[in-house]
């Protein structure tokens, strides 16, 4: 498994639709398992793979809870939401340090594959709904400050750009912490 780079806000491949993952096989489950390790290693909740500049349709979803485990999402689609909103700070791994409060479905069942290629389904709820529901937006082009107000993003999008002044590029090496003593 790899620590990859994490893709930042003004990346192209944040903005672009995945594509398909046309067959599960040893490359995608290499990847699926990269995701996993840069998102611990960024302690994040969930992460796409355009997120580490691979425009394909998988994402990783582990927000701490076992009911569903950890979620591998190959080719994810949103069959079903919940009537029910709900509004929440979310944040993400390629704009750190912003955050906004965004409406999504409390829950949500999602179909996808698995990491060994088979079909699923998940019914999830609250949080682990909201991530579910950013990282495919990810997969879509879609980033959370899109479901902002006007005014609202465009602040957001100031304070990114202060933040970011005299930095180049839109990468970020992720260094997971060393383990602890024994």
């Amino acid at each position: 498994m790899t620590v990859r780079s994490l893709h930042l806000l003004g990346s192209p491949v944040l903005r672009q639709r995945a594509a398909p993952v046309a067959r599960v096989d040893d490359a995608v489950r290499r990847l699926v398992d990269d995701l996993f390790e840069t998102m611990r290693a960024a302690k994040g909740v969930g992460l796409a793979a355009n997120q580490v500049g691979v425009a394909q349709r998988v994402a990783v979803v582990d927000v701490g809870e076992e009911h569903p485990p950890p979620l591998v999402l190959i080719n994810p689609v949103i069959v079903e939401r919940s009537p029910e909103i709900e509004i929440a700070e979310e944040g993400c791994l390629s704009i750190p340090e912003i955050f906004g409060d965004v409406e999504r479905a409390q829950r949500v069942v999602v179909e996808a594959l698995d990491r060994d290629g088979r079909p699923c389904r998940a019914e999830v709820g609250g949080y682990k709904a909201r991530a579910v529901q950013h990282e495919i937006d990810h997969l879509d082009g879609v980033l959370f400050l899109d479901h902002l107000s006007a005014v609202k993003r465009s602040l957001l999008v100031a304070k990114w750009k202060k933040a970011r002044k005299g930095k180049k590029g839109f990468l970020k090496e992720v260094t997971p912490e060393p383990a602890g003593e024994l």
